[in-house]
């Protein structure tokens, strides 16, 4: 039976409580935070041949690590695969090193492309975590709406 405990990585940012990226924290392509999934570190698969199998994947990306799940979408109609996949690795040095070893390799004549699916973008300049201000201090409170009759009650 296999263990329900869940691996967890050390974070190098544990004390950084700001949104500012540290030099340690692995970075996509476009220079976005790589973030851990609920259950493991996900990786999205693009330009997967039409014809591809998860024996196909499973291949390719279990060299580079212990596979914790596999997903690919297939078209309904056609039966074939939409053209991505994800796969799920326990650490981040098993998900980094399968980004790093199959981004650009030929997979049934297709050049794959591999990336972080789930990122933190970098954070706005002069914005809040969610890029809105800055909650109380930004603008001001806002003042709260008048009653119709001016605030006055009949009893």
């Amino acid at each position: 039976m296999a263990s329900t405990e869940m691996d967890i990585d050390a974070s190098p940012s544990a004390n950084n409580k700001s949104n500012v990226p540290t030099a340690s924290e692995i970075r996509t392509s476009t220079g976005a935070v790589a973030v851990r999934s609920v259950e493991g570190w996900i990786i999205i698969v693009t330009n997967v041949h039409e014809e591809a199998s998860e024996e196909d994947l499973q291949e390719l990306f279990g060299e580079f690590g212990e596979i914790k799940n596999l997903h690919m979408n297939l078209d309904r109609r056609t039966g074939y695969v939409k053209g991505y996949a994800l796969v799920e690795f326990p650490t981040q040095k098993e998900a980094k090193a399968a980004i790093e070893g199959a981004n650009g390799t030929k997979l049934l004549d297709q050049t794959i492309s591999a990336d972080f699916a789930f990122v933190r973008p970098p954070p706005k300049d002069g914005k809040g975590v969610h890029g809105r201000g800055g909650g109380k201090g930004g603008r001001g409170a806002r003042a709260r709406s008048r009653s119709p009759d001016g605030g006055a009650r009949e009893e």
